[in-house]
């Protein structure tokens, strides 16, 4: 992986990516959640690199992307991203968000909706506004002063373990946490700032429609928030497929990888079929207009 940057009128946001691969479509973009880097996706970027190209970045005022101005919103994130892809010349992504990171792919195709050509949310929820309570709005709008307030080490202990069951999910979600341990205010801000673009997303009450193939990934232990309830009602009222992961948390794709890996996989050869299928089929027409 190949370490870039992309300089923001906030900051300078660090990104990893590779193109030398087998397939060259899709372009798999991992966007991980909230206060965890692209080590979250490392057993993706480890399966997939050198199969098809991939992206994963730190998420502006996550990890090397800092510092950074917490001067941004939902759509800025999605749009810088948007940008940094047309650089890499990623035009047929499939994304892949993890908390927090499903709901930035969820913005980036309200806004883009040409540019995305799969959608996987693993451990995330619908960015409509219908699925939530007033009350929750308010209280995301909130939670700054709860993590600023809170005991470190007993917010270290609840962020590591409350979201994953396996040692290796929670050894990497305690290296990515303990990068604030000497700066809870940055912890914080940085949680608190998360938490009220979404709510400012949600409050927006567009669409945020995903017309591409979509796929719901969520771990059977998953306790953050009402994720599991969020799911159930995303899959009943789309349709879309929802795979369960057994006995996995909130970060499913570090406790579970070969399954969530499988499943991505699946979703990038049918997108590479279909894609391929595409240019099959205008090269014929191309073909029988020469010959008119």
């Amino acid at each position: 992986m190949i370490e870039k940057t992309y300089v923001t009128s906030c900051g300078e946001i660090h990104y990893w990516v590779n193109k030398v691969a087998n397939f060259d479509v899709p372009q798999l973009v991992f966007l991980p959640g909230l206060t965890a880097d692209h080590r979250l996706f490392e057993k993706q970027i480890e399966y997939f690199e050198g199969k098809y190209p991939v992206f994963v970045w730190d998420a502006p005022g996550h990890g090397t992307s800092w510092p950074f101005k917490f001067d941004f919103d939902l759509m800025d994130k999605a749009k810088w991203l948007n940008k940094i892809l047309n650089k890499e010349k990623f035009k047929a992504s499939v994304i892949i968000g993890q908390s927090m990171g499903g709901y930035v792919g969820q913005a980036f195709s309200q806004l883009f909706p040409k540019e995305i050509s799969g959608f996987i949310s693993i451990d995330s929820a619908p960015l409509q506004r219908q699925y939530v309570s007033g009350l929750e709005i308010w209280l995301l709008k909130r939670m700054e002063g709860v993590y600023r307030h809170y005991p470190w080490k007993a917010l270290l202990k609840s962020g590591t373990k409350g979201v994953a069951t396996s040692e290796y999910g929670r050894k990497l979600m305690y290296e990515m946490m303990i990068v604030y341990d000497n700066d809870q205010e940055r912890y914080a801000k940085l949680s608190g700032h998360g938490f009220k673009i979404l709510a400012k997303a949600m409050e927006a009450d567009l669409p945020y429609e995903l017309s591409c193939p979509t796929l719901l990934i969520c771990g059977s232990e998953d306790h953050a928030g009402s994720c599991i309830r969020y799911n159930k009602k995303w899959n009943k009222n789309t349709g879309f497929p929802l795979k369960w992961i057994k006995k996995a948390g909130h970060n499913s794709n570090t406790d579970a990888p070969d399954v969530v890996n499988s499943l991505i996989e699946k979703m990038a050869r049918s997108v590479y079929q279909q894609t391929i299928a595409i240019k099959d089929e205008s090269v014929k027409k191309n073909r029988g207009n020469t010959f008119k």
